[in-house]
């Protein structure tokens, strides 16, 4: 698999995971249902085609632990400063180690995913 195809494969995994918690993020934060509902619809749509596009040059490992990490970091760390949330010292230990594992992942030599183009 090509280096380039596997980096577009990480930026659709990150981009569905933010996806993801700006849906969360927008259920939050406005009052006007139809605004609310909408944004959350349109955040998910493009959650699920980025997590798709993932899926075609990354293995489901790797783009759903991927979008889990990015998903995870950007709710809670949306939370502290929109939302004036408490990040317990776990959190923080937490998050490094699952930065620490989609690194390893990322590097580590798993097998090539087959096409069937």
């Amino acid at each position: 698999m090509e280096e380039g195809s596997k980096k577009k494969g990480y930026a659709f995994a990150v981009l569905a995971g933010l996806s993801a918690a700006f849906a969360a993020i927008s259920a939050k934060f406005f009052s006007f249902q139809l605004v609310r509902y909408g944004l959350v619809v349109f955040f998910n749509v493009i959650m699920w085609g980025s997590y798709v596009n993932s899926l075609k040059a990354l293995s489901s490992l790797q783009a759903t632990v991927t979008n889990f990490a990015t998903n995870f970091l950007s709710s809670g760390l949306a939370g502290y400063f929109l939302f004036e949330e408490a990040l317990p010292f776990q959190w923080f230990a937490g998050a490094i180690l699952i930065v620490i594992g989609v690194l390893v992942l990322s590097k580590s030599s798993m097998e090539e995913k087959s096409r069937t183009d």
